[in-house]
């Protein structure tokens, strides 16, 4: 059992106790943990004197950097808690999250003069800082305390215009990132992580961040996946051991082996999540590079991995593993009752990773939270070993005739065609069956193909009422910030 109750006692007494150790690696050198903890007094220090108290929240919007990394550890210090955010969302929501989360400041990375000047227009102090810091000094706002046991608010695409962010305590990190330590092999202390996932996403903060932080994994940083020579350049570079991703990622890691040459002889291990991986794709990467791929799945709700393949010899293909060690849960009908054994329902859990609920947003925190268990809202299976399959989001299930398709089924069939590169499928009305499915491919780059390729491909392997009946063949998907196509969007546009 761990004896510490909040991330900060954990993370200053690792790098306290191992003050020669290299802790972070930035731009091409290492940042030993006495000099780390050097930014993050220099940065508790400035927040102590802009006005930051125990059950405040300052709101950061920078790529991943020491600095973001230093000023989480000093709120955590003064008691407070660290919102994450991306100021990619465009000035208006940015605000308005900003607004919702009630800081006492914010921090904002260099070059994001205009989100500044909106800020400080509503009345949120705001000041730039270099990835590196230091962090200055600025006039606090008076914003209401809250529960000090919250260590980050992240903020979460929602069906609404309302602002939407999730509060995970100190306990809610802990527990997730310990039992990903513990359980998921590759993990161990000491093998060098890359994070490189944007850490105002749940997946990038917790399981590239504060994981390695707690438990004595040194952190390679690099500010985003893009451009990938960066990505690369630090892969081989710092030597990293393993990698966070999401599938989207991989062919460029891929394109770099088998175009450029590259080869990472330390690298061991990518772990993916944030959307399904193609069966393709993972043999490809175990092929041409010799990297051991697991597939892992999680939501921000619950800090954020539910379940994941736990090592090489235990894994399944084409599930996302066992839930991790004190989760309970449960397969429901839409009506909520527990489903038979075998059947496909949506997906609750419980334990002790999943968040309390929503910041500030009690009616939003009533529909998805219901007496300790969270309604993930994800249609899944389980086998008889309790492993997971997803099979798709509960709103982007398309009834055919009465008949499920599954989105994901129908796009791993394309996917496998040698031209497509991805693809998405969703639901279009139908007068005569209420729906059909309709997707939309990108070609991978000089690759030919056209829709009645495709639909006669997917004919080959898919139950008619799968098949598309139509196929877009479009230059990019719509993707999130993590490389999630957002079918929502696809939709909205037909």
């Amino acid at each position: 059992m761990v004896e510490f109750q909040r991330l900060d006692e954990i993370i200053s007494g690792r790098l306290e106790k191992y003050q020669n150790n290299p802790a972070v690696w930035w731009k091409g050198s290492w940042i030993e943990s006495s000099g780390f903890m050097s930014m993050v007094l220099q940065s508790e220090e400035s927040l102590r004197k802009s006005g930051f108290t125990r059950g405040s929240r300052i709101a950061v919007f920078m790529a991943n950097s020491p600095l973001l990394w230093s000023i989480a550890l000093a709120a955590w210090r003064l008691g407070g808690a660290i919102a994450p955010l991306n100021a990619r969302s465009g000035i208006r929501a940015s605000v308005q999250i900003t607004k919702h989360i009630d800081p006492v400041g914010a921090v904002l990375g260099e070059g994001m003069e205009s989100l500044a000047e909106a800020l400080r227009a509503e009345g949120i102090p705001s000041v730039l800082a270099a990835p590196e810091g230091p962090l200055q000094v600025f006039a606090g706002r008076n914003s209401v305390p809250d529960d000090d046991s919250i260590a980050v608010i992240f903020a979460t695409s929602g069906t609404t215009g309302s602002p939407k962010a999730v509060q995970v305590s100190h306990s809610n990190l802990i527990d997730n990132s310990l039992k990903v330590h513990k359980n998921i092999e590759g993990f161990e202390s000491g093998r060098i992580l890359l994070n490189v996932l944007p850490n105002f996403h749940s997946l990038g903060f917790t399981i590239c961040g504060v994981l390695p932080l707690c438990w004595g994994l040194p952190m390679v940083i690099v500010s985003s996946f893009i451009p990938v020579r960066d990505t690369l350049d630090a892969l081989g570079t710092a030597r990293v051991s393993i990698m966070i991703a999401v599938p989207t990622m991989l062919p460029f890691l891929l394109g770099a082996v088998s175009k450029e040459g590259l080869s990472f002889p330390d690298l061991k291990y990518i772990l993916t999540g944030g959307g399904k991986l193609d069966p393709t794709l993972e043999s490809r990467i175990r092929k041409e590079m010799g990297v051991i791929c697991f597939e892992g799945y999680g939501l921000t709700e619950c800090s954020p991995v539910v379940s994941c393949n736990p090592s090489e010899k235990k894994r399944k293909l084409g599930t996302v593993g066992p839930p991790l060690p004190g989760y309970e849960i449960q397969l429901r009908n839409l009506e909520g009752s527990v489903v038979e054994n075998g059947e496909d329902g949506i997906l609750w859990v419980k334990g002790p990773s999943v968040a309390s609920g929503y910041f500030r947003a009690p009616e939003m925190t009533a529909e998805r939270f219901h007496g300790g268990w969270l309604d993930t809202g994800d249609i899944v299976n389980t086998d008889e070993d309790g492993y997971i399959t997803i099979m798709d989001r509960a709103t982007d299930l398309i009834i055919v005739g009465g008949f499920n398709v599954y989105p994901q089924e129908v796009e791993t069939v394309l996917n496998s065609h040698p031209a497509v590169k991805m693809s998405a499928a969703i639901g279009v009305k139908s007068a005569l069956s209420g729906e059909v499915v309709k997707a939309f491919v990108v070609l991978n780059e000089d690759a030919s193909s056209s829709q009645q390729e495709l639909v006669q491909f997917a004919k080959e392997h898919l139950a008619h009422y799968k098949v598309p009946r139509r196929i877009d063949i479009v230059q990019e998907l719509p993707l999130s910030s993590v490389g999630k196509v957002l079918r929502r969007q696809l939709k909205e546009n037909e």
